[in-house]
């Protein structure tokens, strides 16, 4: 069945005579190792990511897993021609855990270019591992807009920048693993870079 999907889609695309769209990529080095790259999803055409909100699961204690982040909303406007009221938000998968945050802006007229991930070292045996806990970004204004994570972690170096600004999403998620099984929920992430 996967298969036949497969040549269903190449036919379409050879019949449409074009190639699936592909946009530069951004990442870090220090993103956890756990679970899947899920889906890409992209800004609707001719707007860009100018806010981002996070889907964080508080401290659950000591005898409790925690999660810490479990998803990463971007908020995508045609920039200073938009308004924040009309903005589209695209988030590729998130986990099941935790609320979403306030979204945090961009100062009018720009946008986000890059990030830097806060993760959690690797723990092992009967240790709760989180994964990423948190995420900054910079606007090409140069402002620094740091979500409301957990603490725990390091930051990781910035990511190359997007000279255009970020206009799509990747996660890497953790799938659930059951009762009495530690999960981390989302260890890394990936942009898309606009272009134009």
């Amino acid at each position: 069945m996967a298969a036949l999907r497969l040549w269903l889609f190449a036919a379409a695309l050879a019949e449409a005579g074009s190639a699936p769209e592909t946009w530069p990529v951004i990442g870090v080095s220090n993103g956890g190792p756990w679970g899947p790259w899920t889906w890409q999803e992209m800004c609707p055409k001719e707007t860009y990511a100018t806010g981002v909100s996070l889907k964080v699961e508080p401290y659950q204690g000591q005898t409790k897993d925690d999660t810490a982040l479990n998803g990463i909303r971007l908020y995508c406007t045609h920039g200073s021609h938009g308004e924040k009221s009309e903005a589209e938000t695209v988030e590729s998968q998130s986990n099941v855990w935790g609320q979403w945050t306030d979204p945090l802006w961009c100062p009018q007229g720009s946008y986000l270019t890059g990030f830097s991930l806060r993760v959690e070292q690797v723990q092992r045996g009967i240790q709760d591992y989180m994964g990423a806990t948190n995420v900054r970004f910079i606007c090409s204004d140069g402002k620094i807009l740091e979500g409301h994570g957990l603490p725990w972690g390091e930051y990781g170096p910035w990511s190359p920048f997007c000279k255009k600004g970020l206009c799509g999403i990747q996660t890497k998620q953790e799938s659930i693993r059951g009762v009495l099984i530690d999960d981390s929920a989302l260890n890394d992430v990936r942009f898309l870079c606009c272009r134009q």
